[in-house]
């Protein structure tokens, strides 16, 4: 099946990458993530699966005919922005080619399998991280999702109704209620694998956190230093106590994005806005981390006459994978890694919704990712074929 999965990588790649970056720009709903989501539909036509959506536009096709719960698998197709090749399309196409292996083999499944792709995973169009799976559990109801906006402004019920998406369709799914067992294989995020394939032990808990610093606009020329109240400089020394903070503890701090008004080149601005990711092993350290972040942002803004208001827009707890799932995988995998990851996974809102899940990684030799320099080995690519065939024969058999 080595022609099967190079033969689809290679097709892939091509939709929604930047000639000059190298990067991937595939933000949900938008015409390079639609073409990418085009090329699912064709793959899963052309080998006569049955293909199902939600009023989201979350993606199924099965492989049998019984409407009984069945094992799923799949990722997602969208990007960060300027992303990498592989976070969320190497589980998709290596689902595909996992079903062409069995198929070749002759094996019969006693329950459907099922090959998912699940909507704006990263959150770079509409700030949500794991969106259509938020969605489609019901931890995120529709009316909030509708009104997010893109940074165009322009809300989700607005960009799904201009692609002939009727937004009154949007909520809990009905694909969940054939997801017996969900497995999704990602490319590993990090350096701590070693070895070609592993398995996932848990997620770390994680959050998106909106920190709004207030000042006072004026001019750059003319306003002494000591009269300026300038959320530029609260921000700036918010960024350095995140660093310091997480450095201490053992986590991850992020200011990723940033708006500033006026965002004029000879004006103190009016207003500073940053976006924090934050992540650790535990969920108490996550709250600590943020508090510590939060006071010592509080503290800096006292002294430079501002304000800061933080506001959390996604949060998610610690999940940790079913053990005996777990260790069923691993034991098939021949003894195969167990490790936690620090990134979010589709997977985590599937199992903190009790669905039976698990997750597989493909080693990532730079630990590079949601960065255009991402990066995996075919070898350990089709080793990851070889592993979710196995599994998946064995969660079917």
């Amino acid at each position: 099946m080595t022609d099967s999965f190079e033969a689809m990588w290679a097709d892939l790649a091509a939709i929604g990458k930047d000639p000059a970056t190298g990067g991937y720009h595939r933000g949900g709903w938008t015409p390079t993530e639609r073409a990418a989501t085009n090329w699912f539909t064709d793959q899963c036509a052309t080998r006569g699966l049955s293909l199902e959506s939600d009023g989201l536009g979350n993606l199924v096709a099965w492989w049998g005919s019984s409407d009984a719960p069945g094992v799923v698998t799949g990722s997602h197709l969208d990007s960060v922005i300027d992303g990498g090749a592989f976070d969320g399309p190497l589980g998709v196409v290596s689902a595909l080619a996992a079903v062409d292996r069995l198929r070749a083999e002759g094996f019969v499944p006693s329950v459907p399998i099922g090959v998912g792709a699940f909507v704006e995973e990263e959150g770079s169009r509409f700030g949500m991280p794991c969106l259509g799976s938020r969605v489609a559990t019901g931890v995120l109801p529709a009316e909030k999702a509708l009104a997010l906006k893109d940074r165009a402004g322009t809300p989700l019920s607005e960009a799904l109704s201009k692609l002939g998406i009727d937004p009154a369709g949007v909520g809990p799914s009905p694909l969940l209620e054939r997801m017996g067992t969900f497995v999704e294989l990602h490319v590993e995020q990090g350096r701590a694998l070693t070895a070609p394939v592993g398995v996932a032990s848990s997620i770390w808990p994680h959050g998106r956190f909106r920190f709004t610093f207030t000042g006072e606009a004026n001019h750059a020329g003319t306003t002494l230093m000591e009269d300026r109240h300038d959320p530029m400089m609260t921000y700036a020394m918010t960024a350095l106590a995140a660093n310091k903070q997480a450095r201490l503890a053992g986590a991850r701090a992020t200011f990723g994005r940033l708006s500033v008004e006026p965002n004029g080149t000879n004006a103190v601005p009016s207003q500073v806005t940053a976006w924090l990711d934050a992540r650790a092993a535990t969920d108490e350290v996550l709250q600590s981390l943020l508090s510590a972040i939060t006071r010592q942002a509080v503290e800096r803004a006292e002294r430079d006459g501002t304000s800061v208001e933080v506001t959390p827009e996604s949060v998610s707890p610690i999940v940790e994978f079913q053990p005996g799932l777990r260790d069923r995988l691993a034991a098939v995998l021949d003894d195969a890694p167990v490790l936690p990851t620090g990134a979010g996974h589709d997977a985590g809102v599937f199992s903190d919704a009790g669905i039976p899940t698990a997750m597989l990684f493909v080693r990532n030799p730079t630990g590079i990712s949601h960065s255009p320099a991402e990066y995996a080995e075919m070898d350990d690519c089709l080793a990851g074929v070889d592993a979710l065939a196995a599994v998946l024969k064995d969660l079917a058999k």
